[in-house]
């Protein structure tokens, strides 16, 4: 038996398959993976990520320390409410995990993925040394992901005044406390959305609030496919500790500036621009009748081989797509293994649906 959140209990009365996710045992689907997605693209779900690590970082070098951990620059989170998205690099500028960090009142509260939680809390603490500066975990509280285009809007009908205004105002990439929730509007998927962080006494009450109002729970399975679609990593598939985050799609993430920060990793990210990047993560579009998956080689003519990180069918395209580490040189045309037998695929941009829309 795994760990399971708060909403354990509930998800099994609404129906849900459960698998293990990261050590934890989480809804599947509760009925239909592709339904659950398509009603996320065209209206909203309701995801449980309670399983997701949150922490608090304060004291006085709290902006210095994130400023060494972090590979994007904490100096953009100009105010309170604002986030940002930022890799967590080991020494050679391989991905310890992918994170949100928030601007709030106190500090910052950072959003860390939940099968590196053992992993990144032991490297928060190691280094520490010479910091002035508190970390909190904080398993008292629950994780809610509400997305979709009309989400702000069903969701706002549900609350006080105060927060339905909150929601209204919020802006994408932005974090705001109101009581003792904290209201985002960031999200996984593609879509609009939110990502409310309440008290887990509290969570069970606004799940069920939520589905009553006609918001669809959401599992794993559809989550994975509208990542996908959305050119969105996955820690342990499309980024880890052995990739970088230029070989990763990520390199936009990385604050070069101000020359004089020294983050952990910019010297291996320096290393491996010098030696020149070889690969790159590039989006796959399978245009005959087969399903990628991760792990399948990917074969490019005259220049070499690669390999799909992650791979799935498309429920918005009807096609199976896939994200793929491949040679720097690939152009737009390559060919996977399936089965013994080799398929061409189209190599595009790794963004396939953003806002509903079809971008390949």
């Amino acid at each position: 038996m795994g760990q399971r959140t708060l909403l354990y209990d509930l998800h099994l009365a609404l129906g849900a398959k459960t698998v293990d996710f990261g050590g934890w045992d989480m809804p599947l689907h509760y009925g239909s993976q592709v339904e659950e997605h398509h009603q996320v693209r065209s209206d909203c779900g309701v995801f449980d990520v309670s399983h997701m690590t949150v922490i608090d970082v304060t004291g006085r070098d709290a902006f210095a320390w994130l400023q060494r951990l972090l590979a994007n620059d904490v100096a953009r989170l100009a105010g309170i409410g604002k986030a940002l998205y930022s890799p967590l690099l080991n020494a050679q500028g391989g991905v310890i995990d992918d994170l949100i960090a928030y601007r709030t009142e106190g500090g910052y509260r950072l959003v860390t993925n939940a099968a590196t939680r053992e992993k990144v809390l032991g490297w928060l603490h190691a280094q520490r040394a010479g910091f002035e500066v508190d970390v909190q975990v904080r398993p008292d509280l629950a994780i809610l992901a509400i997305q979709g285009p009309h989400a702000r809007e069903k969701v706002a009908a549900l609350l006080s005044p105060s927060r339905a205004a909150l929601i209204r105002e919020l802006r994408p990439f932005e974090g705001i406390a109101e009581g003792d929730w904290f209201i985002a509007r960031t999200g996984y998927t593609g879509e609009d959305g939110l990502e409310i962080i309440l008290p887990g006494d509290q969570a069970v009450a606004f799940f069920n609030d939520l589905v009553g109002a006609g918001i669809a729970p959401s599992g794993l399975g559809a989550r994975d496919t509208l990542r996908l679609e959305a050119g969105m990593n996955l820690y342990g598939q499309d980024i880890d500790e052995a990739h970088t985050p230029l070989t990763s799609n990520l390199g936009w993430s990385i604050a070069w500036e101000p020359a004089a920060r020294e983050f952990i990793g910019r010297t291996g990210l320096l290393a491996e621009i010098e030696q020149g990047v070889k690969e790159k993560l590039v989006g796959l579009v399978l245009e005959e009748r087969g399903v990628l998956r991760a792990h399948q080689v990917v074969r490019v003519t005259g220049i070499g081989e690669g390999e799909i990180t992650s791979g799935s069918f498309s429920p918005t395209l009807s096609k199976s797509i896939a994200l793929a580490r491949v040679p720097m040189a690939t152009g737009d045309r390559a060919e996977v293994e399936i089965r013994g037998k080799w398929y061409p695929v189209r190599v595009v941009k790794p963004t396939f649906v953003r806002h509903g829309k079809i971008l390949i």
